[in-house]
């Protein structure tokens, strides 16, 4: 089959991650993304400790981390502004050894783009897998500049993912959470003094600021599928006008033409496997899921790691992909739970519901720092692979 090579579907976090961690391996690899440049879908993102790590191995993450802003405090508010749960990005660093690092989307993929070999990212080019090979054959991808031969191909092409159509064409697909999401970078007058969430009824707001004085400010709430308002500002002011400062301050600065709306959709059933021939499903096109624990990017960096650490220039990528489904499938299904699970708790809204959310949630603040923050133990601590050096 000659050199082993890769094609990434896909030019977001995903798919960028990969192809750096494939190049690191020494595998070449060439991304195909269908928009016509690599504007960032969304506004900002947190970095959990475990994705640090993993892009630590890429070289990436101290230029991140230098992005980040530490806030002294952290947790969940009451819309009276009531603490519920807090803790210090501090009292994180302390317990797992890094931080959570908020930044703009837009700075991950500059860095991540910046570390790649030039050429590498090819915007303005959609790629549709059209067979997905197997241990004898190679796949092949289709392009604008024709069909292409592939050792491996990573399909990091989003909830919708077309590729994870045709592999698993039974498989019933993301379906609506409930929830909508609303998400802008806004540059306030002063800095925000404390980051994290304020939780109301079938709704929450969230703060995290971020470097130059900017502020992350994003919203999520209850509605029904395809739900839009003529004016999401007016109807930001309706869900959390009477929310304590400075939540709708920050949403009246959005400006409407960035103000960015989605519903969240998920893949609430797991697929069968995350490979199928030399293809590996990557990121939301894999599990696809509620962004209420922050970790669908995390996530997908987490695949990149795994995909591309068993690789060497001389080692077959069909022979490696049972063990990434083996390693992937359990973790990202067990997370993506733990995040519905969390949704459902911010989905409660009746009076009687949401009276005993906040008194869980003010039981839990009690608890010992390390007790509370033992509880993302499992999803933080995560080690990434090695990946080899001088590649």
């Amino acid at each position: 089959m000659g050199q082993h090579r890769a094609i990434v579907i896909g030019g977001g976090i995903g798919g960028l991650t990969a192809a750096l961690a494939l190049h690191r391996q020494g595998i070449p690899a060439t991304v195909h993304e269908r928009a016509a440049s690599l504007e960032p879908v969304g506004a900002g993102l947190a970095l959990a400790p475990n994705a640090l790590r993993a892009l630590d191995r890429l070289g990436v993450g101290p230029r991140l981390r230098a992005r980040a802003t530490a806030h002294p405090a952290v947790g969940i508010r009451h819309p009276s502004g009531r603490w519920l749960v807090r803790t210090t990005s501090a009292a994180v660093r302390t317990h797992f050894g890094d931080t959570v690092a908020a930044v703009a989307r837009a700075e991950v993929i500059a860095a991540l783009v910046d570390a790649l070999p030039e050429g590498t990212v090819r915007t303005g080019s959609p790629a549709t897998v059209t067979d997905p090979g197997d241990d004898r054959r190679p796949a092949v991808v289709r392009t604008g500049e024709g069909d292409q031969e592939a050792a491996l191909v990573v399909a990091a092409d989003g909830i919708h993912s077309a590729t994870r159509g045709l592999l698993f064409p039974h498989h019933p697909g993301p379906r609506y959470s409930g929830f909508t999401t609303w998400r802008a970078i806004v540059t306030p007058d002063r800095r925000p003094a404390a980051a994290g969430e304020v939780w109301g009824p079938g709704r929450l707001a969230g703060i995290a600021p971020l470097a130059e004085d900017r502020v992350y400010v994003y919203g999520a709430a209850l509605a029904p599928a395809g739900a839009r308002a003529t004016d999401e500002r007016a109807e930001l002011q309706r869900l959390f006008g009477d929310w304590c400062a400075p939540v709708p301050q920050l949403f009246a600065l959005a400006e409407p033409d960035r103000l960015l709306r989605n519903d969240v959709r998920e893949l609430a059933d797991p697929l069968p496997a995350h490979h199928h021939g030399r293809v590996a499903l990557l990121g939301d096109a894999a599990h696809a899921m509620c962004p209420f624990l922050g970790q669908g990017a995390c996530q997908a960096i987490e695949d990149a790691l795994v995909l591309a650490s068993p690789l060497t220039p001389a080692t077959d990528p069909v022979t490696t992909l049972p063990a990434y489904t083996a390693a992937r499938l359990p973790r990202t299904t067990a997370v993506a739970t733990a995040s519905r699970r969390t949704g459902s708790l911010v989905a409660l809204h009746t009076p009687a519901a949401t009276l005993l959310r906040t008194t869980t949630l003010t039981l839990a603040g009690l608890l010992p720092t390390r007790t509370l923050l033992g509880r993302t133990t499992a999803i933080y601590d995560w080690q990434p692979p090695a990946l080899r050096t001088g590649a």
